[in-house]
């Protein structure tokens, strides 16, 4: 059987060398694993793995153009009245009580371990049966690269107090203030107020100014629903005085209000039963919030929800401080105003198979290299992790101005364009060079469609995964991976 050809030929210099040391020569040479594929391919995954850690700066480029684009947001926002949340109408009563309690020295342990004191606060009665609807007007404001969904809401809200039995949930002991009790509704900014708010209390109408006893309430979780239970949002208070002389039977409120915002819009469950509904002319919304709507309808750009939340989901008493009036912020109402071709989500989201698919491009030159017998050196390889890190650059860049899918588009052309004319360079065959192409453009369009495949995405990129490991197993199932014969690996097929 012929030998294959070796590089070590016997030194002309050493006459006096017999033809057994020149075997002996030749027999160590072809023992010695100096075209090892397998140590090869470990270079070239650990290769893999260490062009990831460019991506992650690009992931820190992306991030702080994402937060960027939230303050932007925020501040536009702001402007309009930011994420308004909406109260219909509660009667607001101050009350006060003598309470006893320990009494500490300033600085000192408890010298008095009940003293009596005086409480004060504010009483909210809420309407048994309560009905708000927001209709809203929205557009795009644009700052720079930067859009922001602002809106115009047309509120209507009308409740039903039984009066009869009002007040009869207070505290032990408490005295409320009727003289001075209150009508009022809530907003989240009055900054977004454009008229003022008008009510129908019985037969007569009052213009609402900020209210006396209470003039803002920082809404809440209930930690029996909302374990994060944190603040949400501040809710500021209108009211006008009720003047009640007689305080029983039912009272009937009703008015209306006209208020900018931007993003999101909300209502509170603020009646025993409440009916609510948000509609608009934003093509993309997303119902979130305490309930989902239960009745909903989407269609020619247009949107209309509905809510009804009985007093039993709604989880609080008919009547409760301010507590409970903070606690309707885990049970709110809401729609969002979704900005779907927001190309730093889908970006991200890229981003995150990086390390997959620049592992896959380097299998691919890995393969292109075993089967055309051509030696990649490894800073060739580093230069196609830098294009394909790159793209991601591109990709960031051009979809703030065009969208992602044009962003994709181009950014993709142009990679696939300039690593397929390198494998053509490198393997010095335009073959190689197709064949790359076709290769690459099958990956990035793999790369689209796991974007766009929300709910399927970890699958294909699970089976895409798995098919390119059995392609690298079969095309290299004949490979010498020690490299000890030096038998040619361009035949493996």
């Amino acid at each position: 059987m012929a030998l294959p050809p070796s590089d070590v030929q016997p030194d002309p210099a050493s006459p006096f060398e017999g033809s057994a040391a020149t075997a002996a020569r030749l027999a160590a040479a072809r023992a010695t694993p100096r075209r090892s594929l397998g140590l090869k391919l470990l270079l070239v995954c650990a290769l893999a793995l260490l062009m990831s850690i460019p991506a992650l700066f690009v992931f820190g480029l992306l991030m702080d153009r994402s937060h960027r684009a939230e303050r932007v947001a925020a501040e536009v926002g702001d402007l309009m009245g930011g994420q308004q949340t909406f109260l219909g109408p509660v009667i607001a009563v101050p009350y006060s009580r003598m309470a006893s309690g320990p009494s500490n020295a300033p600085g000192g342990p408890v010298v008095q371990p009940n003293v009596p004191r005086l409480e004060t606060g504010v009483w909210y009665v809420f309407p048994t049966q309560g009905k708000i609807d927001v209709d809203t007007d929205s557009e795009v404001r644009k700052r720079s690269l930067f859009r922001v969904a602002v809106y115009q809401a047309q509120v209507v809200y009308s409740g039903q107090f039984d009066l009869a039995r009002a007040g009869s949930e207070a505290p032990s002991g408490a005295v409320l203030d009727w003289s001075r009790a209150e009508i009022v509704v809530g907003a989240s900014d009055a900054r977004g107020a454009r008229s003022d708010i008008v009510l129908k209390i019985g037969d007569r109408t009052v213009a609402l100014t900020p209210s006396t006893l209470d003039a803002s309430v920082s809404l809440v979780g209930d930690p029996n629903v909302d374990q994060r239970a944190g603040p949400r949002s501040v809710l500021k208070l209108f009211g006008a005085p009720l003047n009640l002389t007689d305080r029983s039977g039912v009272l009937p409120v009703s008015g209306r209000a006209t208020f900018s915002g931007a993003q999101r819009v909300s209502v509170l469950p603020f009646a025993g039963t409440t009916e609510a509904g948000i509609k608009g002319d934003w093509p993309h919304p997303s119902y979130n919030g305490g309930f989902l709507p239960t009745k909903r309808e989407a269609s020619a750009g247009r949107f209309d929800a509905n809510w009804s939340v009985p007093f039993v989901a709604r989880g609080i008493p008919a009547e409760g401080d301010a507590s409970a009036l903070a606690r309707l912020g885990a049970a709110d109402l809401a729609v969002s105003f979704v900005e779907p071709a927001n190309p730093y989500q889908s970006v991200s989201r890229s981003l995150k198979y990086a390390p997959m698919f620049i592992g896959l491009v380097f299998l691919a030159f890995f393969l292109f290299e075993t089967t055309t017998g051509r030696r990649v050196h490894p800073a060739q390889y580093i230069l196609i992790g830098l294009a394909q890190v790159i793209f991601y650059m591109l990709l960031l860049s051009i979809a703030e101005h065009t969208g992602f899918d044009i962003g994709f588009a181009l950014a993709a052309t142009a990679t696939v364009a300039l690593i397929s004319a390198y494998a053509g360079w490198t393997f010095d065959s335009r073959r190689q060079g197709v064949r790359a192409l076709v290769a690459f453009t099958f990956l990035y369009g793999l790369i689209y469609v796991l974007m766009r495949l929300e709910d399927y995405a970890l699958l294909v990129g699970a089976l895409a995964s798995f098919a390119a490991i059995f392609a690298v197993m079969y095309f290299t199932r004949k490979l010498d991976w020690y490299g000890i014969t030096g038998a040619a690996t361009k035949d493996i097929s």
